[in-house]
């Protein structure tokens, strides 16, 4: 069998290949998909994507497999690390913030104003893949960056940086970067005048980035003997997919609730009438990851949420005893029924964290009414994701209550029963956001067909 592209998602623990032919056609199909556990401990990472094309290749009636191109998505040994250095909390350093997780990263450190001491000892505790340094609008403040740049090198770090700060600092900032060995990208500033954010640039920066100087770190040296196309951070990819299929079909928000972390994407300008309250800027494509929600990793901290005798009784289970034998992939009905409580617990708190909120000031003036956070008000679609959303037997009716969460109409969602819900059923979201790199209107096709979007549209 003869496939144009394979797409290679290599995560902490399972590693998926996504075999995909047709492309450049107005049908492009997705062939089928296997998969196997992550061999980056084992210290290389093509025996876990050897073992995922044999697995595909067991879905078929096929016995040899052979592609032109392989590209892939990354976030095994922990995913992107990134720290953020900024000049004030709630202006670069939230814009920084805001593009680095866009872009796919775990931000292990932020910092707003000069680096000290003991913020240099952090960071080099934090062991990041990358630093990302912003301070000052453009032709504005320009001590603090220079400053913290002139810190990060004297500290003998030589992680590489990407600046985003004042444009009047890009030739001190290179000049320093280049004195002291350490490898710099420049992109344009991520808040170039009050209340503007420009995420975009520093997103694109930060995927070349990782190309170029993180893949190795994450374990994976020798991938390339097999990747002869782009590779991306996982999250980065499914951002790119979200803002493909926004362009598609409109304003919507994208759920993935993993083993580990759940993460919300939403691609939306939000409503007028919201805007003309809100105190800051928010980024149009947005994404938050929520690392205390996980189906696995952290399904304890879940069930203390709930309360493991409330959720007991809830379930008419005994959920001590089957927490004891709780499995990654649920295999009892037992397992199953918790897994997904808890699923949709995950969800329901993770929206709630990335939606804005109302809030009523109370002033002289009378009773006034201000919006902070990201407007959720205009998305029409909720896209469910990931093994859970995809998975899952009731994953339909959770994804549906998650979608209804807006009770009290106090948080920026639209109201219950508004918004329309899409699965991506062949599971290849990632897999597209990389693809999209390269030829975009298949990926967009291959997407619109996994939603099912034609049955959804007649």
């Amino acid at each position: 069998m003869h496939v144009n592209v394979l797409v290679a998602e290599i995560g902490s623990t399972t590693t998926i290949v996504n075999a995909f032919d047709g492309l450049g056609s107005t049908s492009p199909s997705f062939v089928a998909q296997g998969k196997a556990p992550t061999t980056v401990l084992d210290g290389d990472v093509r025996i876990g994507l050897k073992n995922a094309v044999d697995d595909l290749l067991s879905h078929t009636d096929e016995k040899i497999l052979t592609y032109d191109r392989m590209l892939a998505s990354g976030s095994a040994a922990g995913g992107l690390r990134m720290t953020v250095h900024g000049l004030v909390r709630d202006m670069t350093v939230r814009a920084a913030e805001a593009a680095a997780l866009g872009a796919g990263a775990i931000i292990v450190q932020t910092t707003a104003g000069k680096l000290n001491a003991f913020d240099l000892e952090d960071l080099r505790a934090a062991r990041p893949n990358l630093i990302l340094l912003a301070g000052g609008t453009d032709y504005g403040e320009r001590e603090t960056a220079v400053y913290n740049m002139k810190a990060i090198a004297a500290s003998g770090q030589k992680t590489p940086v990407i600046y985003c700060g004042n444009v009047q600092n890009r030739s001190i900032v290179s000049h320093i970067a280049e004195e002291n060995v350490i490898p710099l990208s420049l992109a344009d500033n991520v808040y170039p005048r009050l209340d503007e954010l420009n995420v975009e640039s520093v997103r694109k920066v930060i995927h070349a980035m990782f190309e170029k100087h993180i893949v190795n770190a994450l374990g994976m040296e020798h991938i390339r003997d097999m990747v002869n196309g782009a590779i991306l951070p996982t999250p980065g990819s499914v951002m790119l997919a979200s803002q493909l299929l926004y362009d598609e079909i409109g304003d919507l928000a994208v759920i993935d609730i993993g083993g580990a972390t759940t993460d919300v994407h939403s691609v939306t300008d939000g409503s007028p009438d919201i805007v003309s309250m809100m105190t800051s800027p928010e980024p149009k494509a947005k994404r938050t990851v929520e690392g205390d929600l996980g189906l696995y990793i952290n399904a304890h901290n879940l069930v203390d949420r709930l309360g493991s005798d409330t959720l007991s009784k809830e379930l008419d289970l005994d959920v001590d005893a089957v927490m004891r034998e709780y499995m990654p992939i649920p295999v009892t009905e037992a397992q199953f029924q918790l897994t997904e409580r808890l699923c949709l617990e995950a969800g329901l708190a993770a929206l709630d964290r990335h939606a804005g909120k109302l809030r009523h000031l109370y002033t002289p003036q009378g009773r006034r009414t201000i919006a902070e956070g990201k407007d959720l008000t205009a998305i029409k679609w909720l896209v469910g994701t990931g093994g859970a959303l995809t998975r899952l037997p009731h994953h339909e009716s959770i994804l549906r209550t998650i979608a209804d969460c807006n009770k009290n109409r106090m948080q920026l969602l639209p109201p219950p029963g508004t918004v329309r819900t899409l699965f991506d059923n062949d599971y290849i979201m990632a897999s597209v956001g990389v693809l999209s790199k390269e030829d975009p209107e298949s990926a967009l096709r291959l997407l619109k067909e996994s939603i099912r979007w034609n049955e959804i549209r007649n």
